[in-house]
């Protein structure tokens, strides 16, 4: 179909080109000088001591977690309002993933009361994400590990840029995961990105991220080695050359790409504040990426009908997110969770488009096709 106005779309231009086809002409491919800089500038960017680049942030959850030492008999406490790569890394390590409500529906990241009821003797680490890079109340969440003796992961995939306090998301915790997938603020396709400032931590990473080996083809390539040594179980969860490159351009337009995104953040909370829509975050903490734009449809509102009638404009949109606790994989393995927050607001969830190419003339046109759709359904 051909969209008016669709979901996301990708800032590329002749520089990313130029980026990938120097890698290209270089003939090395895989892992090595332009992933260190993109890694460098990435960490710089952040004011972290170690930046990893992964192949996306699902290993890069999953390291965390491995990196953590968590197993069999831990529980690791998760949204449910996610991506399901959230909770399905810490079903990786063998451990439990433990569900927490959020907050409400004008604040969707993870609740730290129900972070505090979950909490038991087997609990090792608790992980949050910034749902639509909007911050969870990290100085909370940070107080409840530090009295529990629990580490922190922050699933930062929609979060590249966002700040509270003057600190980044993504350094609040013992370790940050970033998402460069395609429809994210910063793109490289496939990608991902761990951060952390423990050397321990880093180390780990470090050597899991490709096989447990001591060096890399890389440095036998400069010549820094002649052979390696295994010394743990690792993974290939290495990114190539071609995405870091891509990497180091977005990363320059991140900060531009962001505001525009706020702008347009700013138009659709103007434009929708006299209606019955619920705008989470308008009043939030911090200083957000501006990921996605949901919105929470008023009860007795047909969803499907609401998209049906947007897509029939041409206003492509999505749901963020189908609960993960109510996936059959995890009704099965955990029955009868109940989350009545996330549940509810799942249930009313849309989310609009939001990308930093979008026009002016694109942002009036959602607009109008929301407004024209809720006056049809009441």
């Amino acid at each position: 179909m051909e969209w008016r106005v669709p979901l996301s779309d990708v800032d590329m231009d002749e520089e990313e080109i130029q980026a990938v086809t120097s890698v290209l002409k270089s003939k090395w491919l895989t892992m090595g000088e332009v992933t260190q800089r993109f890694e460098q500038a990435f960490a710089e960017y952040l004011g972290v001591r170690h930046a990893f680049a992964v192949s996306n942030a699902t290993v890069a959850l999953h390291l965390a977690n491995a990196a953590l030492g968590i197993g069999p008999g831990d529980e690791v406490i998760v949204p449910s309002l996610t991506f399901v790569a959230t909770a399905n890394a810490v079903r990786y390590t063998g451990a439990k993933a433990i569900f927490a409500d959020i907050t409400g529906d004008f604040d969707l990241d993870i609740s730290p009361g129900a972070i505090v009821a979950a909490i038991t003797p087997a609990t090792k680490a608790i992980t949050v994400m910034h749902y639509a890079g909007f911050t969870c109340d990290m100085p909370a969440i940070s107080d409840i590990a530090y009295q529990h003796g629990l580490a922190v992961i922050e699933d930062a995939a929609h979060a590249p840029g966002t700040e509270l306090d003057g600190k980044k998301a993504g350094t609040f915790g013992d370790v940050g995961c970033f998402s460069f997938f395609s429809n994210k603020n910063l793109v490289t396709g496939e990608g991902g990105m761990i951060v952390t400032d423990r050397d321990d931590l880093a180390e780990k990473i470090r050597l899991m991220r490709s096989h447990g080996m001591t060096t890399l083809t890389w440095d036998r390539h400069k010549g820094h080695a002649y052979s390696y040594d295994v010394v743990t179980l690792g993974y290939n969860y290495r990114i190539d050359e071609m995405r870091a490159a891509l990497g180091r351009v977005q990363l320059s337009k991140l900060a531009r790409n962001n505001t525009r995104r706020g702008k347009i953040t700013a138009r659709y909370w103007e434009a929708f504040a006299g209606t019955n829509l619920t705008l989470p975050f308008r009043n939030s903490r911090g200083r957000s990426a501006f990921h996605i734009f949901p919105i929470i449809l008023p009860r007795g509102v047909n969803r499907l009908g609401f998209i049906d009638n947007l897509r029939a404009k041409g206003v492509q949109t999505s749901i963020h997110y189908p609960p993960v606790h109510q996936f059959s994989y995890y009704r099965e393995q955990y029955p009868g969770i109940k989350l009545p927050i996330t549940e509810d607001v799942a249930a009313r969830e849309v989310t609009l488009p939001l990308y930093p190419t979008m026009s002016d003339e694109q942002v009036e046109i959602v607009i109008a096709a929301v407004l024209s759709a809720l006056d049809e359904a009441s």
